[in-house]
């Protein structure tokens, strides 16, 4: 899909990041984490194509949907003539804006002016502009920032989706719980540097009551199905706990071991 080797990025004398080393994998879904001036939103933009390292190699060029995190909502049209003008600028629509617009539950409707949006609903409008192309890597910047909750949820099933077309995400994320919920790789970006973060397992257990266990990172609940996102290197200790406490255990998946 896409491969970076080596990256670095100087403005001026600054160095805003060193040596990054990361390869997106078709049908995968990375999470960056880390705090504002970390360098994440520079790395995004040299996945996206649209700033060049200042050192090392990018290798791919797949077609990419991208949503800074803030998007430009300045403009007299409407959500969807917006996204209909893109589709006609690209030449490459293949999903109906209209019908993304309903899902994301856009305030005022598709027809909704832009300069009219909140920030949250601009972000839908700049995800929703991202997805119309059935991207083959979908690069989201915060997209969760300034969302409602239920446009969350939506944002996870539509990067679920993404992955499981063979398509790719990489998205930033302050919340380490966050990415490891929604990402088959999380790393973490410091002082220029990336670095992997532990994988995270992903267990499903059956019974009723409070999570109260060790490691866990994310929860799911499904009727008595609950699904949790656990540090992979505590999974036996929270099994044993589990069992424990009368849950049943369903399915366990740990992460694969990268060569």
């Amino acid at each position: 899909m896409i491969r970076l080797l080596g990256v670095g990025k100087r403005y001026g004398d600054a160095p805003v990041l060193t040596g990054v080393d990361l390869e997106v994998r078709p049908g995968s879904v990375v999470g960056v984490v880390g705090t504002n001036g970390s360098g994440k939103s520079t790395l995004l933009r040299i996945i996206a194509g649209l700033s060049r390292p200042s050192s090392g190699t990018v290798t791919g060029r797949p077609r990419v949907g991208y949503v800074p995190d803030r998007f430009p909502a300045s403009t007299r049209m409407s959500a969807v003539a917006y996204l209909r003008h893109l589709g006609r600028i690209s030449g490459t629509s293949e999903v109906d804006p209209r019908a993304l617009l309903d899902r994301l539950a856009l305030a005022g409707g598709p027809n909704a002016p832009l300069r009219h949006l909140s920030k949250g609903n601009a972000q839908k409008v700049g995800l929703a502009q991202a997805l119309i192309t059935e991207p083959d890597l979908l690069v989201l910047d915060e997209p969760w920032s300034g969302l409602d909750p239920d446009a969350h949820e939506v944002l996870g099933e539509i990067i679920a989706e993404t992955s499981a077309r063979g398509a790719s995400v990489v998205f930033t994320e302050h919340r380490d719980e966050r990415a490891h919920a929604h990402a088959t790789e999380v790393f973490r970006l410091t002082g220029g540097v990336l670095r992997v973060v532990d994988r995270a397992a992903r267990v499903v257990l059956r019974g009723s009551g409070a999570v109260d266990l060790p490691g866990v990172l994310a929860t799911h609940r499904d009727g008595d199905h609950v699904e949790l996102t656990v540090a992979a290197e505590r999974t036996d200790e929270l099994l044993l706990k589990a069992l424990s406490c009368g849950w049943s255990v369903v399915r366990v998946d740990t992460p694969a071991v990268r060569p």
